[in-house]
C-alpha cells in the first residue's frame, strides 16, 4: 500500500482474539467508566452544594474532574463498543478526532496538576498573600491558560499527524488511536516533523516538571519549620491528594514511553495503554474525593 487512499476511510483498533477476553474487557472498561463517574460526579455536585467552589483549591479541582471524565470518555466508549460488539473499526476521522482530544485532556490534566502544585506552594509558603495571588480573576486566567495552551498542542499534533500519507497497513495495535502507532503506518519520512513537535514537548513538559519538584522544595522546607507536629501533620495532609495524583499520572506515563524496547509486545503495549490512558482519570477524583470528603461535607452543609 503506498498511500492514504488505499487504505480506506477505516483503521482497525487492537481487539481480544477470544469472545470471553472481549466481554472481560467490556466489564473492566465498564468499572472503570462507573468509578470515573461517580468520582467526578461526587466533585462536581460537591461543588454545586457548596460555597466552597469559590476556594482556588476546588475551582482547580472541579476543573482537573472535568477534565478527567473527558479523557475518560474520550478513550472508553469505543473500546466499550468494539469489545461488546467483536468490532475493530474506526473511521480516519473519528481516528483524528480521538488523538486530537485524547492529547487535549491528557496535556490540560498536566498542566492544571501544575497549577494545582503552584497553589499548594502558595498555600503554605504564602499564606499571607493567599488571597492576592490566587483570585478568582487569576485562578480563571490559569486555567484559560492551561486550556489553551493544551488546545493549541492538540491540534498542532494532531494536524501535524495526519498530514502524513499512510502506507504501511490499517492494523493500529491499540483500543485507542495513539501517535506512535499511527507513525508506524506513515510511509514517509516527513515523520521528522512530528519528532521535532515531540523533542519542543518534552521540553515544555520537562519545564512543568522542574517547576513542580522546585515547588514541593521549598513546600517541605517550609512543613518542616512548623513547630507543632500537628500542624505539620495537616500541612503535609493538603499536599498528599495532589501527590498521589500525580506521582500516578508522571509514573504511568514515563513508565508506557520510555519503556525499554526489549521488553515491549504487543499485549504489553496495550495494558500500560490503560495504565496511563484510562486508570489515572478514573482513580484522580476518588483520590480527592475520599480525601477532601470532610471538608466537602462541611462546606455543602
Amino acid at each position: 500500500m503506498s498511500n492514504s487512499s488505499s487504505i480506506g476511510p477505516f483503521l482497525l483498533l487492537a481487539l481480544a482474539d477470544t469472545r470471553q477476553l472481549q466481554l472481560l474487557h467490556f466489564c473492566l472498561f465498564l468499572g472503570i467508566s462507573l468509578a470515573a463517574l461517580l468520582g467526578s460526579g461526587l466533585i462536581i455536585s460537591a461543588g454545586a452544594c457548596g460555597q466552597h467552589l469559590h476556594s482556588p483549591m476546588f475551582f482547580f479541582l472541579l476543573s482537573l474532574a472535568l477534565t478527567d471524565l473527558g479523557s475518560i470518555c474520550t478513550t472508553v466508549p469505543k473500546a466499550m463498543h468494539n469489545s461488546l460488539w467483536g468490532t475493530s473499526h474506526i473511521s480516519y476521522s473519528a481516528c483524528a478526532a480521538h488523538v486530537f482530544f485524547f492529547l487535549f485532556f491528557l496535556s490540560a490534566e498536566y498542566f492544571l496538576l501544575t497549577i494545582m502544585c503552584y497553589e499548594r506552594y502558595v498555600s503554605i509558603c504564602k499564606a499571607l498573600h493567599y488571597g492576592t495571588l490566587l483570585g478568582s480573576r487569576a485562578c480563571a486566567h490559569m486555567a484559560a491558560a492551561a486550556w489553551a495552551s493544551a488546545f493549541l498542542y492538540a491540534l498542532l499534533h494532531t494536524a501535524n499527524t495526519f498530514s502524513l500519507p499512510l502506507g504501511q497497513g490499517n492494523a493500529l495495535g491499540q483500543f485507542f488511536c495513539e501517535i506512535p502507532h499511527i507513525l508506524k503506518l506513515s510511509c514517509s519520512k516527513s515523520h521528522l516533523r512530528e519528532l521535532g513537535l515531540i523533542a519542543v514537548s518534552v521540553c515544555l513538559l520537562f519545564g512543568c516538571f522542574v517547576f513542580i519538584v522546585f515547588s514541593y522544595v521549598q513546600i517541605f522546607r517550609a512543613v518542616l519549620r512548623i513547630p507543632s507536629e500537628q500542624g505539620r501533620h495537616k500541612a503535609f495532609s493538603t499536599c498528599l491528594p495532589h501527590l498521589v495524583v500525580l506521582s500516578l499520572f508522571l509514573s504511568t506515563v514515563m513508565f508506557s514511553y520510555l519503556k525499554p524496547p526489549s521488553i515491549s509486545s504487543p499485549s504489553l503495549d496495550v495494558a500500560l495503554s490503560v495504565l496511563y490512558s484510562v486508570v489515572p482519570p478514573a482513580l484522580n477524583p476518588l483520590i480527592y474525593s475520599l480525601r477532601n470528603q470532610d471538608r466537602m461535607d462541611k462546606a455543602a452543609a
